[in-house]
C-alpha cells in the first residue's frame, strides 16, 4: 500500500512566523506517521496579486502552476493560517486564488483542490489563536471542491506556544496537533484508494 503524500503550507512567511514555527511542529509529527511529508513556504513562490485581467494578458504565473501541481500530486494538505484581521492572510488567499485557476499543465490535467483533504490551522497572538480565520479559511475550500476535514487546530498565544526546537509546549495544544495530523492522514489514506 502506498504512503498518503502530505504537504504542509504555512501562509505567513515573515521571519519568525508563528505559522512557519507550527508548520515545523506538524512537521515532527507527521515524520512519525505512515506518509511522506513535504513542506514548502510561499516565499518560493511569489505570485502577483490575483487579476482577471492581468491572467487573460500573460496566463497564469509559473509559480501558481508549481503550486497547483504540488497540491495535485499530494493526498493531503495542511494549511497553516495567521489570523489577519479576524480573517487569512492575504498571502494565502492569493496563493490559493491563483492555484484555482490552474486546470491543466503541459497538456495534463491538474486539479488541485476537487477531493483533495485538507486540515486547517491557525496561529494567534491572541487567546483565540486564530479561530475566527478558520471558518473562513473552510469556506473557501470546500467552494472549490475540497474536502476539509472536521478536526482543526487553533494555538492562541503564540509568542510563548512554542520551545526552541518549535514544539508546542502545551500538552493540550499538542494532542490536538497530533489528533488533527492523524486524521488527515487516516482521511487522506482512505480517499487516496479509491
Amino acid at each position: 500500500m502506498k504512503l498518503p503524500k502530505i504537504l504542509i503550507v504555512p501562509g505567513s512567511i515573515r521571519g519568525g512566523s508563528f505559522s512557519t514555527r507550527l508548520g515545523a511542529s506538524a512537521f515532527k509529527v507527521f515524520s512519525l506517521l505512515e506518509c511522506e511529508v513535504t513542506r514548502i513556504s510561499l516565499s518560493d513562490y511569489p505570485l502577483p496579486i490575483y487579476d482577471f485581467d492581468l491572467e487573460s494578458k500573460k496566463g497564469v504565473p509559473d509559480n501558481a502552476v508549481r503550486l497547483a501541481r504540488l497540491f495535485h500530486a499530494h493526498d493531503g494538505v495542511f494549511l497553516v493560517s495567521p489570523e489577519y484581521n479576524g480573517s487569512t492572510s492575504p498571502l494565502l488567499k492569493n496563493a490559493l486564488d491563483w492555484i484555482s485557476r490552474v486546470k491543466n499543465n503541459d497538456k495534463r490535467t491538474v486539479v488541485p483542490y476537487k477531493g483533495k483533504t485538507i486540515a486547517l490551522a491557525a496561529t494567534s497572538p491572541g487567546k483565540f489563536g486564530g479561530i475566527r480565520c478558520l471558518g473562513h479559511l473552510r469556506d473557501i475550500l470546500t467552494s472549490v471542491g475540497a474536502i476539509v476535514i472536521a478536526e482543526q487546530v487553533a494555538v492562541g498565544s503564540a509568542g510563548s506556544a512554542f520551545d526552541d526546537m518549535d514544539a508546542l509546549t502545551s500538552e493540550r495544544a499538542s494532542a490536538n496537533l497530533n489528533c488533527v495530523c492523524n486524521s488527515l492522514v487516516k482521511t487522506a489514506r482512505l480517499l487516496s484508494m479509491k
